[in-house]
């Protein structure tokens, strides 16, 4: 494939990167407010600190989780050559989310593991 092809692929790998992370990060704002709301209304001291944890741990867990997928998305945006294999790791793990997690995650291995898009981060890495 042409370089200009791979970078076209890099853009659109970036581009779900970052834009998947957000919605990970938009998730975890939405649990965390919902089931902290929520526990308010529980009448049983248990079920207030269960849903007061859950409430807390699951969101803190989820906004790690895509913390790594935002930094590489931006960072494949700027042809970082470290941005690369950021993404492929984060990429493996996505392909356990089903479905979506692993379309953007089989995609963005494909795009990265090709030769060209290799030379593209080499040549860039260059230039800088």
């Amino acid at each position: 494939m042409e370089e200009n092809k791979m970078q076209k692929h890099v853009t659109v790998v970036a581009a779900l990167q970052v834009g998947y992370s957000l919605f990970g990060i938009i998730a975890a704002i939405v649990v965390f407010i919902v089931l902290r709301q929520v526990s308010h209304f529980a009448d049983d001291y248990e079920a207030q600190y269960v849903l007061w944890a859950v409430g807390t741990y699951v969101p803190l867990f989820l906004f790690i989780l895509s913390i790594p997928g935002l930094i590489g998305g931006i960072g494949l945006f700027l042809y970082k050559s470290w941005a690369r294999i950021l993404v492929l790791i984060v990429s493996a793990l996505a392909l356990l989310n089903l479905p979506i997690g692993t379309a953007i995650g089989v995609y963005s291995i494909w795009v990265l593991v090709q030769d060209d898009t290799a030379k593209l981060f080499e040549s860039t890495t260059v230039e800088q």
